[in-house]
């Protein structure tokens, strides 16, 4: 699906990553990526998944997590995965007591409407987005 991301982004030229890599960053001894995924309950199939690590911040002192890529299948598009996915994010920044969650999103993706919709802020060229505070919490509890 990280292909079909690629694809989506007009940039199938420069995704590289094979099952091998992705398995073994989020699978090796020591990983730093980690990811979860929406499935779609009428087929078993999925429809969806969220790559991500921890960043920090050295104002807040404390972590947070960096969505590097989320991607919803087309089919699935509208059904609530992309929500269940952030939702599942946020939920663990507030677990563990992370400041925020950032993730960025090129200009022209139709995306960014649901992103503002969650309260996640646009913050510059390449339109990085980041939950904090009242709007973090809101996403985590559903």
């Amino acid at each position: 699906m990280v292909h079909e991301l690629a694809e989506f982004e007009r940039a199938a030229d420069q995704c590289w990553l094979t099952e091998d890599q992705l398995t073994t960053a989020l699978f090796g001894d020591t990983p730093a990526l980690f990811g979860h995924v929406a499935v779609d309950p009428s087929t078993d199939q999925i429809a969806g998944f969220a790559l991500w690590f921890l960043n920090f911040s050295t104002w807040a002192g404390v972590h947070g997590i960096y969505l590097e890529d989320l991607y919803v299948r087309p089919a699935a598009r509208g059904t609530g995965a992309g929500r269940a996915l952030l939702q599942a994010l946020a939920a663990l920044c507030v677990e563990r007591g992370y400041a925020r969650l950032d993730w960025w999103v090129l200009h022209w993706n139709p995306a960014r409407d649901f992103y503002a919709a969650l309260g996640a802020a646009a913050m510059d060229e390449w339109i990085p987005y980041r939950l904090t505070g009242d709007a973090l919490h809101a996403l985590a509890s559903g």
